[in-house]
């Protein structure tokens, strides 16, 4: 199915491209839709209806099918790796704004729209920003520019002064594979720009005008706790584990109890300061739990942004920056004459495109493939994951911000009949383990052993868009780590058997 290579290392794919196994949809016979192959072999299409002029796909003409997200959206999208701005403005311009903003002009409060948001794309959702006890409306000024290109935002100035990390607040804008000379350098500048920050408390938050914001907030919250019980809507909380002011994890957690549709994250190294502090930007955890939308609920192709440039290093050199040069991952592709070359020049640019392959041992070679598609030919790969990722218990479980959001950020879907269309309808490069979760969970004695479903309709799918399938095959980890501890041996544990069925809910292994 796929060229098989030996390397030394722990991750190595190889991508085959000839012979390719590209379909197309022809209609043989006036009624029924046949699937024909570059090699002649006809397969009858019964089963995946393709809806035109009303569903996900509206007639082109010449017997072609657009995208109707595709002609919606025409070109508002943003661009793959697209320059969010995100720390280029610290907490001194917050200081330098701030001193303006607090001079009287004798006017009452109101809204405002900072000019530096930029204009957003089309049919952009509103975002209102309630500031705290400053009174001064630019607590978001780190996240102007990433917000204000995928949001239409709406500021009062009505707010509060932060006490937070120091050492947090001076980390924004430092890259993480700097070198540790560099990074000590840069967070030494950031921490002495950040005096005037203090020294100018003073003046943003006068103690008579703290008082008086204290009492307001004690009357204000007696009454909201009285009426939290009537709110049905979604709710997003995001928490400082390290707030010296408020217990906001503590307070965090109760609303997660109180209110029925309620999704909490708690950043553990930060401080009350959380919107000026590093690794915390508003705009990835808004569409990393899936709360960037444009209609009642998450569309995962029509409300997807793609990733910005900060999304990309953060992701591939904080988070998976260790781990992509330990295994130190090797891709090969082969080209249309059959030689097999180094990188991934044998994979098409052009979409719809169907990725098809085996998982390893707990799914690690997934970044690696991701990244490599990501630098080498500036191609998002949407792969497709178990929907417990992002409607069960793995998604509404967790109280902080995880890999599996950052997995939505860099466009996983759930898995589905839906979800394929969508994506082949729009050419773009999906990602399928048709093994799933129980191949990357394989037990002891199954390593490289496929979880293939008899009937793989993914093919059928990929035949309705015409789209080119291209198996590759992922070797090395299996030979390097080896299970000696599985999912039977944890079951016949008493309190972790009872634990796992609670965690998995409706997943079985079997």
């Amino acid at each position: 199915m796929a060229c098989a290579v030996t390397c030394p290392v722990w991750h190595c794919f190889g991508i085959n491209k000839k012979p390719r196994f590209r379909v197309r949809a022809e209609r043989l016979d006036g009624n029924d839709l046949s699937v024909v192959s570059t090699d002649g072999v006809s397969v009858k299409e019964t089963t995946v209806p393709v809806v035109v002029g009303r569903g996900y796909l509206v007639d082109g003409g010449n017997g072609s099918l657009k995208s109707r997200i595709e002609k919606k959206m025409g070109g508002e999208e943003l661009e793959l790796l697209w320059d969010d701005g995100y720390g280029t403005n610290t907490v001194k311009d917050y200081v330098d704004a701030a001193k303006d903003m607090i001079k009287p002009d004798g006017g009452p409060p109101r809204w405002f729209c900072p000019v530096e948001c930029g204009r957003p794309i089309k049919d952009s959702p509103l975002l209102l920003f309630l500031p705290g006890l400053d009174g001064v409306g630019i607590g978001l000024i780190l996240h102007h520019k990433p917000l204000g290109k995928n949001h239409l935002i709406q500021i009062t100035a009505f707010v509060l002064m932060r006490s937070g990390e120091p050492l947090k607040m001076a980390e924004v804008g430092v890259e993480g594979r700097l070198l540790p000379k560099q990074k000590i350098e840069r967070i030494s500048s950031n921490l002495t720009a950040l005096l005037p920050f203090y020294s100018g408390l003073a003046d943003i938050l006068p103690t008579e005008t703290l008082i008086w914001k204290l009492k307001l907030i004690k009357s204000a919250s007696a009454y909201t706790n009285s009426r939290l019980h009537a709110v049905k809507a979604e709710v997003l909380v995001l928490a400082s584990d390290k707030d010296h002011l408020f217990p906001s994890g503590e307070e965090a957690l109760r609303l997660k109890k109180l209110l029925p549709n309620c999704m909490i994250r708690i950043f553990k190294d930060n401080g009350h300061t959380l919107l000026m502090e590093d690794s915390m930007n508003l705009l990835t955890v808004i569409k990393g739990t899936c709360k960037y939308r444009r209609s009642k609920s998450h569309d995962f192709t029509k409300d997807f942004l793609p990733p910005s440039m900060s999304e990309y290093r953060y992701t591939f050199n904080n988070v998976f920056g260790f781990l992509n040069f330990a295994s130190c991952s090797s891709l090969f592709s082969t080209m249309e004459n059959g030689k097999i070359v180094k990188g991934l020049a044998g994979v098409p640019d052009e979409g719809p495109v169907l990725l098809v392959g085996n998982h390893m041992l707990m799914g690690m070679d997934l970044s690696s493939l991701c990244e490599a598609f990501l630098r080498e030919k500036k191609i998002l790969v949407r792969g497709v994951a178990h929907p417990e990722l992002f409607w069960g218990n793995f998604h509404t479980s967790s109280n902080v911000f995880n890999f599996f959001d950052l997995m939505k950020v860099m466009g996983a879907m759930p898995v589905s009949p839906k979800s394929l269309l969508k994506a082949l309808s729009t050419n773009s490069h999906v990602l399928l383990y048709p093994g799933g979760a129980r191949e990357a969970l394989h037990r002891k004695g199954e390593a490289y052993k496929l979880f293939w479903p008899n009937q793989p309709e993914f093919v059928r799918f990929a035949a309705q868009f015409g789209a080119t399938i291209v198996p590759f095959g992922a070797v090395g980890e299996d030979d390097m780590a080896k299970v000696v501890f599985d999912y039977y041996d944890y079951m016949k544990i008493p309190m972790l058997n009872d634990r796992i069925k609670e965690v998995i809910g409706v997943v079985v292994y079997k």
